[in-house]
C-alpha cells in the first residue's frame, strides 16, 4: 500500500500565498518517493524526494499580486489546489476581542456583512485545540469572504484586509485567525520558551484555572500556530492582554512571544499589536494601566513593532469595545506607513519620548507629536512628582510639540504621568486625531 501525497489542510483551494517570496510548500508522502510540484502561475516544476520521516518540502517562488492559479503536486498520486491567489497574508492573533465577529454585534455588523462579497480576501480559521506536544496539522480550509464567512471571521482582521485592499489597489489579501477569547499570553507560545525563564515562570504560575480556556503555557501555541509555522506571512496582528491583566512584567511576555514567533518563522517579520482599551477592573486601580503601560514600552523593547491605542474608542464599563472598524482601520494604517511604505500619513498614537526639568517645570516631549492638541482644550489627566514619588495633578499647555507641566505642590518635580487609570481615555491627540498612550516615567 502506498502512502498518497498530503498536505497540511493550511494549503488548499482558495488560499493566499505571499507574493514576491520563496514560499514553503511542505506535505507527506512515501519515504523515497518523488514528489513534483508545478505552479499553474509560471509552469514551473520543482522536484524534491520524502524524507525518511515521510516528510517533504519544497521551496517556489511566487510572482507579483494576482490569480487565480493552480498549482499541482505529484507523487503516486496527484494533489490539485484551485482558486489560489498571490498576495499579503496576514496572521490574526490573541483573546477575544480579536476572535469577535459581526455575529457577536459589533457595530454596524449586518450592514458591513451585507457588502462583504470580495473574492480578493480570503479566510483561515484555526480551530480553538489544545495539545500538550506540537502539532503538525489542523482542522479549516481557506474560504473566500462572503456576507456568511465574514460574519464569522475576526472583525480586526476583516477591516484591516479591507482598508489594505483600498491602499495596494488590487492584491489579494489572505487572513489567517487563530484566536481564543480570555486567554493569556503564555499559551501562544512554546511552553520551554515560559518554562526556561524564570520570571516567565514565576508569573505563569500566578494564572488561575478558568472555565472558558487553557492557562497552562504552550497549550494554543502547539495546537493553533505550530502547524502552520512556517507558511510565509507578511506579519502578525495581535489583540490580546486583557487575560493577563495583574501582570507587572507583560512587555517581557509578550516580547518572548514575539521572539519566538520569529526565530519559529526564521522571518523577523513586523508584528502589529493593539493597547488593550481602558475598561473597569476589579479592586485595582492599575492593573489594566500598568499592561497598557507595559505594551506602550514593548515598542522600544522588540524591534519591528507597532501599537494602536484605542482608548478614545474604548466602551469603559465593556470590556469587548463594539467599534472593531476603527481598530482594524489603524492597524492597517499602521501597516501601510511601515510594511507598505505607502501611507504618508501620520499612524502612530503620541507617544512618551522624554522629559526635562527646568526650575519648577517639567517639559514632556513625544513621538508622533505634530498638531498636538487636547480634547477639551485643557487637560486634567497629567501628573507630577517629586522624589517622594507622591504624584499631584499638575497643570498643562501645549507649546512646540511638547506639553509644560507645573504643580503648585510639587516644586521639583522628578517623575511625570499621564492617563494614569483604568478607564482614563486619554485627552491628548495628534493630528491624526490619534489619542496618545498612558505612560509613567517611573519604570
Amino acid at each position: 500500500m502506498m502512502a498518497n501525497v498530503s498536505l497540511p489542510n493550511i494549503f488548499s483551494d482558495n488560499m493566499v500565498l505571499q507574493r514576491n517570496s520563496e514560499v514553503k510548500i511542505w506535505g507527506w508522502g512515501n519515504p523515497k518517493e518523488e514528489i513534483k510540484l508545478v505552479s499553474g502561475w509560471n509552469n514551473q516544476e520543482y522536484k524534491t524526494v520524502a524524507n525518511n520521516q515521510a516528510k517533504w518540502e519544497i521551496i517556489i517562488k511566487t510572482p507579483e499580486a494576482g490569480g487565480p492559479f493552480t498549482i499541482s503536486i505529484k507523487g503516486y498520486n496527484e494533489v490539485v489546489l484551485k482558486n489560489i491567489l498571490i498576495g499579503e497574508v496576514w496572521l490574526c492573533s490573541g483573546q477575544s476581542n480579536m476572535e469577535m465577529s459581526a455575529s457577536w454585534g459589533i457595530d454596524d455588523g449586518e450592514e458591513e456583512a451585507k457588502n462583504a462579497t470580495n473574492p480578493n480576501i480570503r479566510f483561515f480559521t484555526v480551530p480553538k485545540l489544545t495539545a500538550e506536544n506540537p502539532q503538525n496539522n489542523l482542522l479549516g480550509n481557506w474560504t473566500e469572504s462572503t456576507p456568511e464567512t465574514m460574519k464569522y471571521f475576526s472583525a480586526v482582521g476583516y477591516f484591516f484586509a479591507k482598508r489594505l485592499r483600498e491602499e495596494l489597489k488590487n492584491v489579494p489579501i489572505g487572513l489567517i485567525s487563530s484566536n481564543w477569547g480570555g486567554t493569556p499570553a503564555e499559551i501562544w507560545m512554546p511552553a520551554e520558551v515560559v518554562n526556561n525563564d524564570a520570571v516567565l515562570l514565576e508569573n505563569a504560575k500566578k494564572l488561575n484555572e478558568q472555565e472558558y480556556g487553557p492557562r497552562q503555557p504552550g497549550r494554543a501555541y502547539n495546537a493553533m500556530i505550530h502547524p502552520i509555522v512556517g507558511f510565509k506571512i507578511a506579519g502578525t496582528l495581535w489583540y490580546q492582554g486583557e487575560s493577563n491583566v495583574g501582570s507587572l512584567v507583560y512587555d517581557k511576555t509578550l516580547g518572548a512571544l514575539i521572539t519566538s514567533w520569529r526565530k519559529e518563522w526564521k522571518d523577523d517579520f513586523p508584528f502589529y499589536y493593539v493597547q488593550i482599551a481602558p475598561y473597569k477592573t476589579g479592586s485595582n486601580n492599575f492593573s489594566n494601566v500598568t499592561v497598557r503601560d507595559s505594551q506602550r514600552k514593548l515598542l522600544k523593547e522588540v524591534s519591528k513593532t507597532g501599537m494602536v491605542v484605542i482608548s478614545d474608542i474604548s466602551d469603559t464599563i465593556d470590556i469587548h469595545p463594539k467599534n472593531k472598524k476603527s481598530v482594524g482601520i489603524r492597524l492597517a494604517d499602521l501597516a501601510l506607513a511601515d510594511t507598505y511604505k505607502v501611507n504618508i500619513n501620520l499612524a502612530n498614537s503620541p507617544l512618551f519620548k522624554s522629559f526635562k526639568i527646568e526650575k519648577n517645570k517639567l517639559i514632556v516631549s513625544f513621538d508622533y507629536a505634530d498638531g498636538l492638541y487636547f480634547k477639551n482644550k485643557v487637560s486634567n489627566q497629567f501628573e507630577v512628582a517629586g522624589t517622594d514619588g507622591v504624584f499631584y495633578p499638575a497643570e498643562a499647555s501645549i507649546k512646540n510639540k511638547e506639553v509644560i507641566l507645573t504643580s503648585k505642590k510639587v516644586v521639583n518635580p522628578a517623575k511625570v504621568r499621564f492617563a494614569w487609570g483604568n478607564t482614563t481615555q486619554s485627552d491628548l491627540f495628534n493630528k491624526a486625531n490619534l489619542p496618545a498612550s498612558c505612560f509613567t516615567s517611573e519604570f
